[in-house]
């Protein structure tokens, strides 16, 4: 019997360490399972060590490599620490973010600042200290999760959309700019997702089945189908991609419509 073909290598992760942030939860969780399943090894970050512990101790339950880490994205120096301290960074999977609903004409300066100082500055460290490694290293792939708010908005959803379009012009800019280096850079952008941070929408009948009905499949995506992207932005079968936005949205944005949530 002949051998595969070198194409079956494609997601294949064996050999690379992965830094997932967020990992205590939700998508960021599902994703560090997923990289840990294609031979990654993946060190779990999240601001509660007890949700980046369980993440971590599942991986290894199904035979992975995982450790787990405290880390505040907002906190210069545990940024800084964080990525200095792992044993080799090849993929950098960054999923935290906050959102207050509210109508811009209602937004105090207080809630504009705290969405912009996790969202907006919370990303830019990250992508700092991670690009820089791996710029020293010459190679790496940078995943952010931005979202649908980048492209498309609706009420209640003015700041949270500029830090998603914010995080994804850095992201943009970043390829540019460490394309010589080896390393790719690009985005993820769901639409509505099953997770703890969703978890009032679904609690709301009405404004869950007006979302899943947004979409062009008719239903919300789970978190574990996000994985499957961000496998691909960290594997070999994306060399070429960096610069870009990968939706994974149902079909939400090929679709016109409007809704708007009972703010």
């Amino acid at each position: 019997m002949s051998e595969k073909g070198p194409y079956t290598k494609l997601f294949d992760l064996s050999g690379r360490h992965a830094l997932v942030i967020g990992g205590g939860s939700g998508i960021g969780a599902e994703s560090a399972q997923g990289l840990a399943d294609h031979g990654a090894s993946v060190t779990v970050a999240d601001v509660r060590l007890e949700g980046a512990s369980a993440t971590a101790a599942a991986i290894g339950a199904s035979g992975g490599r995982a450790d787990a880490t405290t880390l505040d994205i907002t906190d210069e120096a545990d940024v800084e620490r964080v990525i200095a301290d792992l044993p080799a960074l090849d993929v950098l999977v960054c999923t935290p973010a906050v959102n207050v609903r509210k109508v811009l004409l209602d937004y105090t300066v207080e809630e504009f600042e705290r969405v912009m100082h996790l969202n907006m500055r919370g990303s830019f460290l990250v992508m700092r200290a991670a690009g820089r490694r791996m710029a020293e290293a010459g190679k790496g792939s940078i995943i952010f999760f931005s979202s649908i708010r980048a492209q498309v908005v609706e009420p209640g959803q003015g700041v949270y959309a500029a830090t998603k379009a914010g995080t994804l012009q850095m992201i943009r800019a970043l390829a540019a700019e460490l394309g010589p280096q080896g390393v790719r850079a690009n985005a993820v952008a769901p639409g509505v997702v099953e997770t703890p941070l969703t978890a009032p929408i679904k609690a709301d009948p009405a404004w869950y089945r007006a979302y899943a009905e947004k979409s062009a499949l008719g239903r919300w995506a789970q978190a574990s189908e996000m994985v499957g992207p961000v496998v691909y932005l960290a594997s070999d079968a994306s060399s070429f991609v960096t610069g870009t936005l990968l939706i994974v949205d149902g079909g939400w944005t090929a679709i016109d419509g409007r809704f708007t949530p009972p703010l």
